[in-house]
């Protein structure tokens, strides 16, 4: 008995170190509106694969400076399609794994539930002081919001009660904060991922008002780890991926 016990922890051992031979660790540069439901995806990819996720989140315009200068990240997950693009052409990003991975949808978003209406026509009043927005040279979601302003002809009346942010997950915490009472943010940002009610108060910003957040998702060229990489942006457009982008308000 105590010879079979034995040769059972010893098999173990055997499987684990195998298991970990062959397991990888990735560096994935997310774009911060889609940070929780990365780290859903990331934790799931996880258990399937036995591969490690490091995510680390910021403004798409700064992880292209990033990588364009080194920096060892394996996968970029970005706000948009141009910036994937341009590492395709600058020899940055593998072309083959190039894919949009989710649609995002910008709402203008507050902590208090009674300020912002169905229709955006707080934006018109007096009862706000400061409105945050990302910036929009480096995350599309700041441009978005530009756009949506320039469209309702609103942007020199706001104008000056812009805080611009650095990125799309500052400026939500500017409105979390108190620091805005309104805020454009990403849907999936302040979206709970199980159906219960949006805290606050949001208007969905309709479509019609700015270019189609298209996000697009490609490996590094210079990754350490490519299998492990590109099966991870296979891995988004997986089922289990897609409930959890849809889960927080995404399309693809």
């Amino acid at each position: 008995m105590k010879l079979t016990y034995s040769r059972g922890l010893l098999a173990l051992a055997l499987t684990a170190c195998a298991f970990s031979a062959h397991a990888d660790e990735i560096q994935v540069a997310v774009a911060a509106n889609f940070s929780a439901a990365a780290q859903k995806i990331a934790a799931q990819f996880e258990k399937d694969t036995g591969d490690t996720v490091r995510l680390s989140f910021g403004a798409t315009g700064k992880f292209y400076a990033q990588i364009e200068a080194g920096a060892p990240f394996d996968v970029l997950l970005a706000a948009d399609q141009a910036t994937p693009g341009k590492l395709v052409t600058d020899g940055k990003g593998v072309p083959a794994t190039l894919r949009t991975y989710a649609i995002g949808r910008l709402v203008l978003w507050s902590a208090d539930a009674n300020l912002v209406d169905g229709k955006g026509e707080v934006l018109k009043s007096d009862k706000w002081k400061h409105l945050s927005v990302a910036d929009a040279k480096l995350a599309p979601y700041g441009q978005a919001a530009r756009e949506t302003l320039a469209a309702l002809k609103l942007t020199d009346g706001v104008q000056a009660r812009i805080v611009t942010a650095e990125s799309i997950g500052q400026a939500l915490q500017f409105v979390q904060s108190g620091n805005a009472e309104l805020g454009f943010v990403a849907l999936g940002q302040v979206q709970p991922p199980d159906g219960s009610p949006v805290p606050g108060s949001m208007w969905r910003v309709p479509d019609k008002l700015y270019t189609p957040i298209r996000q697009d998702a490609v490996v590094i060229s210079a990754t350490r780890s490519p299998q492990a990489a590109a099966a991870f942006v296979d891995y988004l457009a997986s089922e289990k991926a897609r409930g959890v982008i849809k889960a927080y308000g995404y399309s693809w």
